[in-house]
């Protein structure tokens, strides 16, 4: 994908105590097995232990450690046009592409451009080896409920039988989920914020050192 980057941005990766607190693959088309929603993945393991018992940390009297979380190093990079997004963690690729680059309005049916960027994707996913990918369908805020669920699916259902096909290798697991207007990625009070809460979504884990 050749693309001129707009916005690339870096989380430095950092230790997090808290005092006080204590803190197999899914079928193509299966809703009823449970799924993480995007964002809520669990963080990498801490890399060093902490003794708890150290006088340097100065705990209140009584006071215990959180288990220890490592936040992942995030690379975002979207292209000029804002269509295309592509954000690199130290786990997972994900390359989330707009409604609009895909389908017409209200339909699930794939352009002949969508599947080329769609191919694309599918060369960064054997590029990574990657075994396991989620496609996941999100909607605006416009309509109903129930029909944001509905088109997001399709969508998503659409976006996977391309990379199946591109990819060809019966030992990639989909997982493919429409979450509709759940997980807004913008503000759905305006135009340019819904548009980009239409997407799709496609990850898959980094296994490219």
């Amino acid at each position: 994908m050749t693309t001129t980057p707009r916005l690339t941005g870096t989380l430095a990766a950092a230790l997090l105590f808290i005092a006080g607190l204590h803190g197999a693959p899914a079928a193509r088309a299966d809703d009823t097995d449970p799924s993480e929603p995007p964002g809520t993945e669990p963080s990498a393991t801490a890399p060093v232990k902490v003794d708890p018992t150290d006088p340097d940390l100065k705990l209140p009297e009584g006071a215990t450690l959180a288990e220890p979380k490592v936040l992942d190093i995030k690379s975002v990079v979207e292209d000029q046009s804002g269509d295309e997004r592509r954000e690199d963690t130290n786990a997972d690729v994900t390359f989330a592409l707009q409604a609009e680059v895909l389908f017409d309005k209200d339909s699930a049916k794939l352009s002949a451009e969508a599947k080329a960027r769609i191919a694309v994707i599918a060369e960064e996913i054997k590029k990574q080896n990657s075994a396991r990918v989620r496609v996941f369908g999100f909607t605006d805020n416009l309509g109903s409920s129930a029909h944001g669920d509905t088109l997001s699916k399709q969508r998503a259902n659409a976006v996977q039988a391309v990379l199946d096909q591109d990819l060809n290798d019966p030992g990639v697991t989909f997982e493919v989920r429409g979450y509709g207007e759940q997980y807004p990625i913008a503000d759905n009070s305006t135009e340019a914020g819904r548009k980009k809460n239409r997407r799709v979504e496609v990850s898959f884990p980094r296994t490219q050192e």
